[in-house]
């Protein structure tokens, strides 16, 4: 242990999240990358907020998430979308 460092055992685990694919349908090409940044935005403050959920202390990959579904305006911006996919993967998980 370096000095300044919290011992091991009080330090949060490591995890490493990787999306393959994320299905989503009705929304426009363009807005992928906003979309995908907000996903990425929103779980990373889930999992500060949370910590890690017990589903992913387990060793493994999962191989699918059915994050349901949520409601969508056709005018809401990439932000607040993907935003609201990531809570619906984040109750997935969290079940």
């Amino acid at each position: 242990m370096r000095r300044g460092e919290p011992p091991v055992e009080s330090r949060p685990p490591a995890v490493e999240v990787h999306v393959e694919e994320l299905v989503l349908h009705g929304f426009a090409p363009g807005d992928r990358a906003g979309i995908a940044a907000a996903v990425e935005r929103e779980l990373a403050r889930l999992l500060a907020r949370d910590g890690v959920p017990e589903a992913w202390r387990r060793p493994g990959e999962r191989e699918r998430l059915d994050g349901g579904a949520f409601r969508h305006t056709p005018d809401a911006p990439p932000r607040r979308t993907g935003a609201a996919v990531a809570r619906e993967v984040w109750k997935a998980v969290r079940r």
